[in-house]
């Protein structure tokens, strides 16, 4: 008679463990479908418990677990802003960027619908998180810049640049992540320094920086 194999322990998770594990399981069903083509109980069956638990960690349902998922996220994409003030400007610009096409990457379906909107859970809360992203992602770039007090046109230009990288990783979806990933962060860098040379014109602290980024180049 063959023995059988011991029966693996079952292990209690904590409080914040559990929610943690619920709100993995959301955002890697959120990655790859639109909020509304995900379900309570594919949430559930991702994270191997019943329906009635995740509804004890999150008692809204689905518009609160979208919402505390959309903030993991959010959080995670403000850290891809994060690096160390050191070195030329324009390779600590390639590295954060690096971080956020890859952050697009792993999470393609989510991240077009979390931008591009008119999902059935989207909120003015949703909309708040996300707007709060490129925010942070504005005051990191200009706190790169190294300028104590930008200017409208130099705040102006670095928000344009940002919603310019939102545009171009949305087509970079659309178009099955084509170009690679080295060529589209690469334009995206030239894509910075051509705006910021043509605030320069009118911007004092533009001009500034466009002299400054010339020895890189």
């Amino acid at each position: 008679m063959t023995p059988q194999a011991p029966t693996p322990a079952y292990r209690r998770l904590g409080v914040e463990e559990r929610r943690s594990q619920l709100l993995e399981a959301a955002l890697s069903l959120f990655a790859h479908r639109a909020p509304e083509d995900v379900s309570l109980d594919d949430v559930a069956e991702a994270a191997g418990v019943s329906r009635p638990l995740v509804y004890r960690y999150f008692p809204g349902g689905k518009q609160q677990l979208y919402e505390a998922a959309l903030r993991s996220a959010a959080d995670e994409l403000r850290h891809c802003f994060d690096e160390p003030h050191e070195g030329p400007l324009l390779p600590r610009l390639s590295r954060a960027l690096d971080r956020y096409l890859a952050f697009v990457g792993r999470h393609d379906t989510g991240f077009s619908a979390l931008l591009q909107g008119g999902s059935v859970v989207e909120t003015s809360r949703t909309t708040a998180i996300v707007d709060g992203v490129r925010r942070a992602a504005a005051e990191h770039i200009l706190s790169h810049l190294g300028v104590g007090e930008p200017g409208p046109r130099l705040r102006m230009t670095v928000r344009v640049w940002i919603t310019a990288v939102e545009a171009a990783s949305l087509i970079w979806l659309d178009e099955d992540k084509q170009p690679s990933l080295d060529e589209l962060r690469d334009w995206l860098v030239e894509q910075f320094v051509a705006v910021l040379t043509v605030t320069a014109r009118r911007d004092a602290q533009a001009d500034a920086l466009v002299r400054e980024l010339a020895a890189e180049l």
